[in-house]
């Protein structure tokens, strides 16, 4: 997707904007939406900005068969000057690139997709909601629209912005998660598509996701497939342990996606001169600290709640207290900081945040 030429269709039927303490995360979504179409020999054509609507495909489209789809999760931010705040979009779209390539699915300059995002965020700027914790959620997708049964990479995508307000994930005050550890089911294996943000990752966790919601957790912590022993990732989050004073996260192994957030956070922790060590883990390990008293934190880095502390375990029906159930100090001064740069409230040291205020119309 080089650069070109956006065509525009405003609304003529703008919707009525819900209030910040109404936000529920993807209820709801903005006036506007960014299409461009590839068909191979071809490239990308159409760029084009256009009210928010069903999107027509033919019932043989590609998508509805074999799940050629990928997708990314960022957000957009008023900063305390009121322009319009990114975080880090080159590493998102850098990253949809990588998943397109697992799937055969093809590329794009990332440039270009960010370009055509800041114009659609300039068009529904004003939808970007302004009170404590809350932001617009940011879906681009691509999905395979060639109408054929055949068993092969589509010859024909459309990649899709759309954006949805959102309010604060933390409601009432950062507080920890329970979290079920998951013997039974599998999500990914390395030489999967585990590394890829694709639809087919979180259909196949949805039976664990049920059954840890009907025993009072919020999320699954996946092992990994072969084993069953190693971590690897909670269902929407990366995962970090801090452990007799060293902090410790999962080794990238394949099976595992390659968090932006977790990226930063482990940039953060090194610029305040605190290693963090990336390697195998097995839940035998998290047990015998738990069990030796050095188990000191736990927390999942994710676009949603940034850092999501963890206060409880339950592995085979024995639970892990965490801090005892409480936030621990390092995982709050992550949050602290962390939101701090990304609504623009002290300075970026690491030119994480990207203005989209040149394209901001007066």
């Amino acid at each position: 997707m080089a650069k070109h030429t956006i065509e525009i269709t405003l609304s003529e039927n703008k919707k009525q904007k819900p209030s910040s303490d109404q936000l529920e995360f993807g209820r709801v979504f903005t006036d506007h939406m960014f299409i461009a179409d590839y068909c191979e020999g071809q490239g990308w054509t159409r760029h084009r900005i256009v009210p928010y609507a069903p999107i027509a495909l033919d019932p043989a489209a590609t998508i509805f068969h074999y799940g050629q789809t990928v997708f990314e999760g960022m957000k957009a931010y008023i900063g305390q000057d009121g322009k319009v705040l990114l975080f880090r979009p080159e590493e998102n779209m850098r990253r949809m690139n990588q998943s397109s390539d697992r799937l055969c699915m093809p590329q794009f300059t990332e440039q270009s997709a960010i370009d055509a995002l800041k114009e659609l965020l300039t068009i529904d700027k004003e939808w970007i909601p302004t009170a404590e914790g809350t932001s617009l959620y940011i879906r681009p997708f691509m999905v395979a629209t060639e109408p054929y049964l055949g068993v092969a990479p589509s010859k024909k995508y459309q990649f899709i912005i759309i954006l949805s307000p959102v309010g604060s994930y933390y409601k009432e005050g950062i507080h920890p998660v329970k979290i079920l550890v998951e013997n039974e089911y599998v999500r990914a294996v390395a030489g999967g598509t585990g590394m890829a943000k694709t639809a087919g990752n979180y259909a196949s966790g949805l039976r664990a996701q049920e059954i840890a919601d009907g025993k009072g957790y919020s999320q699954v912590l996946w092992l990994d497939g072969v084993e069953r022993k190693y971590i690897e990732e909670v269902g929407s989050m990366n995962v970090f342990f801090k452990i007799n004073g060293e902090v410790v996260t999962p080794a990238l192994n394949g099976s595992i996606l390659e968090g932006i957030t977790r990226k930063s956070i482990i940039q953060l922790l090194n610029h305040w001169d605190i290693p963090v060590i990336e390697r195998k883990i097995s839940i035998e390990e998290i047990y015998a600290a738990h069990q030796a008293g050095t188990l000191e934190e736990a927390f999942g880095t994710g676009t949603a709640a940034v850092i999501s502390p963890i206060g409880e375990l339950n592995w085979r029906d024995e639970k892990i207290i965490i801090n005892n159930g409480e936030i621990g100090g390092l995982s709050e001064k992550l949050y602290e900081e962390f939101t701090a740069i990304q609504y623009g409230k002290i300075a970026d040291p690491f030119g994480w945040v990207v203005e989209v205020a040149d394209t901001i119309k007066a």
